[in-house]
């Protein structure tokens, strides 16, 4: 397992709040970085202090392996993100990310008896329906590439870089055996609400398997569809938002009533 780096490295504020009245914890999907939610704050109330997390393996922390199993990374997460945890808090998590908030919501509860105020999950089915597709995580290297096409969330461009490709598909391959390795177990449901979030066009999750989520939560649970394949959060990025953002004001109505804390 990685080495636990400074906390520096893991979250990142990019408009320091601190009065902010609840924090938005973004993890970014396989392959990605935290640059991916930078802006998103522009587009969420001024309350809301948006904190995207960096995992290793991209952007600034290019030279530090990425992790390929999903324990050791919540259990590195929790750690990281305690000192954090001081107000009230939300997770969100597309594909890959959404089985990591949901892990790491469960894990915050044995360790802490803390909870998120709202766990947000899009574009992923629900933890306990297995995978009915074949690992890729570790194809050849022709296959893996046509199975990224496939997902098309690669622009094409970038497919046919051999260099980018040379420092992207390693970290690709580990987040997506992050997934495929992880083995659902069985808990008692969450205390939290759940958001699903989905794109229409997706070949590989349905609504169904989205609505599955709602097993997952003592209290309410939302599904909200959008127009888009796989990678609606770029194509619907404004909808999608808007969405996100109606919820966190609710939210933040509940903790200035009292009702959150």
């Amino acid at each position: 397992m990685p080495t636990p780096p400074i906390l520096g490295a893991w979250v990142t504020c990019p408009k320091p709040n601190p009065q902010a009245r609840l924090r938005l914890f973004c993890f970014p999907y396989a392959g990605g970085g935290s640059s991916i939610v930078r802006t998103w704050s522009d587009d969420l109330p001024p309350e809301i202090q948006v904190c995207p997390v960096q995992l290793p393996g991209r952007e600034n922390r290019l030279m530090e392996p990425p992790f390929t199993q999903l324990s050791p990374l919540v259990q590195t997460i929790v750690q990281v993100l305690r000192p954090h945890l001081n107000v009230p808090f939300a997770f969100l998590g597309h594909r890959m990310a959404a089985l990591v908030s949901f892990e790491l919501a469960r894990e915050l509860r044995r360790q802490y008896v803390l909870s998120p105020v709202h766990l947000f999950v899009s574009g992923h089915r629900a933890p306990q329906i297995a995978d009915p597709d074949l690992p890729i995580h570790q194809l050849p290297e022709s296959a893996f590439m046509e199975e990224l096409r496939y997902l098309n969330g690669t622009p094409e461009e970038v497919l046919q870089n051999g260099e980018l490709m040379h420092l992207f598909v390693p970290i690709l391959r580990a987040d997506i055996a992050v997934c495929e390795t992880y083995v659902y177990s069985t808990e008692d449901p969450l205390d939290c609400p759940i958001s699903g979030f989905g794109g229409l066009q997706d070949c590989k999750v349905s609504p169904d398997d989205l609505v599955a989520w709602r097993d997952q939560r003592h209290t309410s649970f939302r599904l909200r569809m959008f127009r888009g394949n796989h990678f609606f959060l770029q194509s619907a990025r404004a909808l999608f938002l808007r969405a996100v953002s109606q919820v966190l004001t609710q939210l933040l109505g509940r903790i200035g009533a009292g009702q959150l804390s």
